[in-house]
């Protein structure tokens, strides 16, 4: 038995699997399939891709209320959690518990034989990367100290977190993870663009406590604030084709435009218009590369004014043109 999730109110199994830590290092699995479950709790939909020691997964769970589960395992691996949408608590007890809230992320390292998880909102969306120790002491032996510091705890099977506090995502580190989930390399490709995103991705959480570490929050002063905050970002970028002001955001979001702009700022390490315009530009070639649009759609299903100012913004960003993508 290597993992399995039941439903804490009647016990039965949503989700179970074999795989050990060392079937990550012997497994290669870089479809990526969708794999989904119609459960009396909700919906499910999970994908996967293992390779290198590594083993990447990605969820999206539409529950019909807030739910506790249970979990077995003995997997003898790192997880880098990412709290996409919504907040969790897991842990082997209430007194040992790790919550991550709404955006955002950390480590963890334990060989516990089993614990809970509680859910507080119905949406959920998370990604995870997991590597077996082997895979991630040969990566962090030349990280930060902090990130060192770290690893000696795990080559010592101490259950342990990599930081205090959960940390925020971040926009470079939402666009690896959308960069992961969206790939349409082939297997040859996967395997090194994947190991470099994992590398990536473990290199932003250890540069996000070196800063959360040297910094105070000076704006975003509550999860209330922090809440709105992400909600704005998330309206945003469901509305990239024809975005809603500033003033009109704030309103939409429920928090005045001050906090809103110097939260963001603080959140994301970015301002609301420079994310939308990254966003943008980060769907465009995704959409240059899948090849079923011409430049002139793409441009106008993403709000771009004309494709000579998409091309210039395109071409600023990547440093190749939009043609030449495709």
């Amino acid at each position: 038995m290597a993992f399995k999730l039941t439903n804490a109110a009647d016990n039965s199994v949503l989700h179970e699997n074999t795989l050990s830590a060392e079937d990550f290092s012997t497994i290669k699995e870089f479809d990526g399939e969708w794999m989904e479950m119609d459960l009396p709790i909700g919906k499910m939909r999970m994908k996967q891709w293992i390779f290198d020691g590594v083993r990447m997964g990605y969820s999206d769970c539409l529950l019909k209320k807030p739910a506790s589960f249970n979990w077995e395992g003995d997997m003898d691996v790192i997880t880098m959690y990412y709290s996409l949408k919504g907040s969790v608590s897991i842990g082997c007890d209430p007194s040992r518990q790790i919550v991550l809230g709404n955006n955002e992320q950390n480590i963890f390292y334990g060989k516990e034989a089993g614990g809970f998880m509680k859910v507080d909102e119905m949406r959920m969306k998370s990604f995870i990367v997991q590597f077996n120790t082997e895979a991630f002491l040969k990566i962090a032996v030349d990280g930060t100290d902090s990130l060192k510091y770290f690893a000696d705890q795990v080559a010592l099977n101490k259950t342990c977190s990599f930081s205090e506090k959960a940390l925020s995502i971040d926009l470079d580190v939402q666009n690896a993870i959308n960069a992961i989930v969206n790939c349409k390399f082939n297997d040859s490709l996967k395997r090194v663009f994947f190991l470099s995103k994992a590398m990536e991705l473990l290199v932003l959480q250890a540069d996000a406590h070196a800063r959360s570490a040297s910094q105070k929050s000076s704006f975003v002063k509550s999860d209330y604030d922090r809440d709105r905050i992400v909600f704005a970002r998330d309206y945003m970028l469901q509305h990239m084709d024809m975005p809603p002001t500033i003033p009109e955001l704030a309103k939409i979001a429920g928090i005045n435009e001050f906090k809103l702009k110097k939260g963001y700022k603080e959140i994301f390490g970015t301002t609301i218009f420079g994310h939308l315009a990254e966003a943008r530009l980060q769907m465009a070639k995704e959409a240059l590369q899948e090849g079923k649009k011409s430049i002139s759609a793409i441009a106008f299903d993403l709000g771009y004014s004309s494709v000579q100012h998409f091309s210039v913004s395109f071409r600023k960003r990547f440093g190749i043109t939009p043609r030449q993508v495709k």
